[in-house]
């Protein structure tokens, strides 16, 4: 994954920092552009997986829309020129003042989680004199049978609408005259490695938008979210299948001839992009455990504390030789969380050796804090390095 140029790059620099491969992510966002364009699918970034700015610039140049969750995020989305009629405000918590950014820069839609929020939308247009587009966020309650702090498409779970809320759901919508419905919204969760999910998925899609269009209203956006997960464990695999993805949906929803289908992609398009580099500070060899103890740490990589997320670790100072000792690998942060990985097995590693974590380019960077007053981390692109 690293060349003999970058690992003798990577030794001039101080870490830690994240290093972009931004060669394979604009060949990855080529691989998706084009398996959507067979189908004539449109795909919007979720911007909370990485909002790096040049990881931004790549993918708003490819093309795709902009999935924000935040008014910072429809802010930046903006400013980096997306397009505003491609641009999405998803979120379960969208306060008045983000709700009157997005109104001020006529955004494509505002994806909308529960009644009182079309009540609040709706208001705020009204003083606006302003008509705001609207597709409803519905819970499936589909099992995206991934890790239960990811999931968002159950009963149980914050998000969307539930199914029994809709008969109140299209009164409210019928009655607002500033609020254009467009379509429906569905997401059920993240790193999705099992496609038959989705087919589960494309069968709820299905009755819902047939019960809105029963009921008189045109359904002309289904929004089926996102969620396609990658191989931490086999980063080398670093593209995604997106072809037989897509696939599922073109051969499990009913889609009109008059309808949009739309994606939100986020960790599927970032997520092999970027490792983060650090150095080991200490080793500590006892009776019972072996420590490599890094100068990165849950400040800078967030995931593993937060999901017991694996990331694959390497020595890339010591790439030829085998692998022989187990080492739990942690960081200098003063929480017992702060672990990257348990008997990670890796060659005899010394003060000073260069560790990799790879497949960090989704929700790494952007989940950095200055918790124990961590300075920024540093970013370095595989493009700079002559």
């Amino acid at each position: 994954m690293f060349s003999d140029k970058d690992i003798s790059h990577f030794a001039s620099l101080e870490t830690p920092f994240y290093f972009y491969d931004l060669t394979l992510l604009q060949k990855t966002l080529s691989t998706c552009a084009d398996a959507a364009k067979l189908y004539n699918f449109h795909v919007h970034y979720a911007m909370k997986a990485n909002f790096n700015q040049r990881v931004l610039e790549k993918i708003k140049a490819t093309g795709f829309g902009a999935d924000c969750v935040s008014g910072g995020e429809v802010s930046k989305a903006i400013e980096i020129g997306f397009s505003k009629d491609q641009i999405v405000f998803a979120g379960v918590g969208k306060s008045d003042k983000e709700i009157n950014g997005a109104l001020d820069n006529d955004i494509f839609c505002f994806n909308v989680e529960s009644i009182q929020e079309l009540e609040v939308i709706n208001e705020l247009a009204g003083k606006k004199n302003k008509k705001a587009r609207v597709a409803i966020r519905i819970n499936p309650n589909v099992d995206a049978h991934t890790h239960h702090n990811i999931t968002t498409g159950l009963d149980e779970n914050k998000f969307g609408i539930n199914s029994w809320d809709l008969p109140l759901c299209a009164e409210t919508l019928k009655k607002s005259r500033n609020l254009e419905f467009i379509g429906i919204h569905f997401h059920i969760g993240s790193q999705i490695t099992n496609l038959d999910v989705y087919k589960n998925l494309c069968v709820r899609v299905n009755e819902f938008a047939e019960w809105f269009e029963e009921r008189g209203f045109t359904v002309k956006v289904l929004n089926v979210g996102g969620g396609l997960g990658i191989d931490y464990h086999n980063p080398e695999q670093q593209i995604p299948d997106f072809a037989a993805y897509f696939k599922i949906f073109s051969d499990f929803l009913n889609v009109r001839s008059n309808q949009e289908v739309h994606f939100e992609l986020g960790r599927a398009l970032v997520g092999q992009s970027s490792s983060l580099i650090s150095k080991v500070l200490y080793v500590k060899n006892g009776k019972k455990k072996n420590f490599i103890i890094l100068d990165a740490g849950m400040t800078e990589l967030m995931r593993p504390a937060l999901y017991q997320a694996y990331h694959k670790i390497s020595n890339i100072s010591r790439v030829s030789e085998p692998n022989s000792v187990k080492y739990d690998v942690v960081g200098p942060i003063c929480e017992s969380t702060d672990c990257f990985g348990k008997e990670v097995e890796l060659p005899g590693t010394l003060r000073g050796d260069l560790i990799a974590l790879n497949s960090t380019g989704a929700y790494g960077e952007v989940m950095a804090s200055h918790y124990n007053l961590r300075e920024n981390i540093v970013s370095v692109y595989n493009t700079d390095i002559d």
